[in-house]
């Protein structure tokens, strides 16, 4: 993700998370962090037909991942496209050298869970009222590190 890929993925973030979606500013902070020898963050965008279908983020702090965001637009839904970000997530999260990786997920959003769990993800506690306005609970979920051997595989491009 750069910085010119800050307005369309407003633009899906609104779509998708209208009662908690990120500012620009959020996503501006984010991005001073992925940059450079000491970068702590990567954040990544999906394209088709010249359109951002996905876009995801993770942070990495002191051997500790935390999946900021990700998210895929609802005509990605079920092509593997969330499985793909994921994986990329991963993937940076061992080129940071992290032992875990935590995120957040809405306790109503049941898809996206099973999407963790099979990426071997366990849920290790929640956070009351953590999605606001709406009150929301978080479901905090907890990947230790894998070999590739034991990632799961996933198809497409």
């Amino acid at each position: 993700m750069r910085w010119w890929d800050i307005a369309p993925v407003l633009e899906l973030e609104r779509e998708l998370f209208p009662e908690d979606a990120w500012s620009a500013g959020m996503f501006w902070s984010e991005l001073a962090h992925a940059r450079g020898d000491f970068a702590t963050r990567r954040y990544l965008v999906a394209e088709r037909e010249a359109r951002i279908v996905g876009y995801a983020g993770l942070a990495a702090i002191d051997g500790t991942g935390d999946v900021q965001t990700i998210a895929t637009a609802r005509d990605q839904w079920g092509t593997g496209l969330g499985a793909r970000l994921l994986t990329e997530l991963l993937g940076a999260a061992t080129d940071f050298e992290c032992h875990e990786v935590l995120l957040e997920v809405r306790v109503d959003n049941l898809r996206a869970q099973r999407l963790y769990e099979r990426f071997g993800f366990e849920p290790i506690g929640f956070r009351r009222g953590y999605y606001q306005p709406g009150n929301v609970d978080a479901l905090v979920m907890r990947r230790t590190t894998q070999t590739s051997s034991e990632a799961p595989s996933v198809q497409g491009t």
